[in-house]
C-alpha cells in the first residue's frame, strides 16, 4: 500500500489567516512553500482564495492556478474529480477561507474521498479559531466538545444551551459553539438570560488580529460588561 501511495500525488491541507493580517505573521515558513509548489486547489471562494496566495506567494503565475469550489453550491457528485489529479501524480490543496480546513469547513469530504482512495494527508499548521480559543480561555482542555452552531429558533435554542451547561457540568467538559457574526450579540444575550450565574463564559473574538478579545468570566459578571461582537467572528465556550 505504501508504494500505492508513494505514486499518486498528496492532499495537502493549507490553512490561511482568520482575518486581514499580513500571512506570515501568523503562518509558518511551511504554507508558503506549499503554495509556491502547488498549482490545483480546491477553495470556497475563487476570489478569495486567489487574493490569499497572491499575498503569500507574490511572484505565483495566478493563470497556472486551477481551481475546484467547494461549497454550498458543490454538487456531492462533483467532488471525487477534485482528487483526480491526484491519482496523475499531482499534488493538490485543500485551502481554508479562514482557519484550517476540515475543522468547521467543507474540506473534510474531501479529505474523507482522499482516505478511500489511499491518497496521503497532509495536514499543515495554521491558526483554527477554535483550539486558539480553548487555548486562551482557561477552561477544561482535556474534555471538550465542539458543537457548531446552535439553533435559530428561540425556545430550541435555549434548551440546547441548558442541555450544554448540564453536559459540560455532569462531565466537566468545555461546550464550544459559534454563531454567524451579525447574530453573535443577540446569542450573547440569550446565554446570559439562559446559564447560571456560576457558568463561565468565554468571549473570543478577532482572534490573532489586532483587535483580538478573548475573556473569560462568570456569567454573573459578564452581564456588568458591555462587549460588541456584531460581525466579528466569534468562539464561544461556556464551563459550568
Amino acid at each position: 500500500m505504501a508504494d500505492q501511495i508513494s505514486k499518486k500525488g498528496k492532499l495537502y491541507l493549507i490553512p490561511s489567516t482568520l482575518g486581514e493580517i499580513p500571512p506570515l505573521e501568523v503562518l509558518p515558513i511551511s504554507i508558503k512553500r506549499a503554495i509556491e509548489e502547488i498549482n490545483i486547489y480546491i477553495v470556497e471562494n475563487e476570489k478569495t482564495a486567489r487574493h490569499f496566495i497572491k499575498k503569500v506567494s507574490p511572484r505565483k503565475s495566478q493563470p497556472s492556478l486551477t481551481l475546484f469550489p467547494l461549497n454550498k453550491f458543490t454538487e456531492a457528485s462533483e467532488i471525487p474529480s477534485f482528487l483526480n489529479p491526484c491519482s496523475e501524480g499531482y499534488d493538490v490543496g485543500i485551502l481554508s477561507e479562514a482557519g484550517c480546513p476540515g475543522i468547521a469547513d467543507p474540506g473534510a469530504a474531501v479529505v474523507k474521498i482522499a482516505h478511500e482512495r489511499n491518497i496521503q494527508v497532509v495536514p499543515l499548521v495554521g491558526p483554527s479559531s477554535i483550539i486558539l480559543a480553548l487555548m486562551a480561555s482557561g477552561m477544561n482542555g482535556q474534555n471538550f466538545a465542539f458543537n457548531g452552531y446552535l439553533a435559530i429558533e428561540g425556545s430550541e435554542r435555549k434548551k440546547q444551551i441548558k442541555t450544554l451547561e448540564r453536559k459540560s457540568k455532569e462531565e466537566n467538559q468545555s461546550q464550544i459553539f459559534i454563531e454567524t457574526p451579525y447574530r453573535n450579540n443577540k446569542l450573547l444575550e440569550e446565554l446570559l438570560k439562559t446559564v447560571s450565574g456560576n457558568t463561565r463564559i468565554c468571549i473570543a473574538c478577532d482572534i490573532t488580529l489586532t483587535t483580538e478579545f478573548i475573556r473569560t468570566k462568570p456569567a454573573s459578571q459578564w452581564k456588568f460588561e458591555q462587549v460588541d461582537l456584531h460581525k466579528r467572528p466569534t468562539i464561544f465556550i461556556i464551563q459550568a
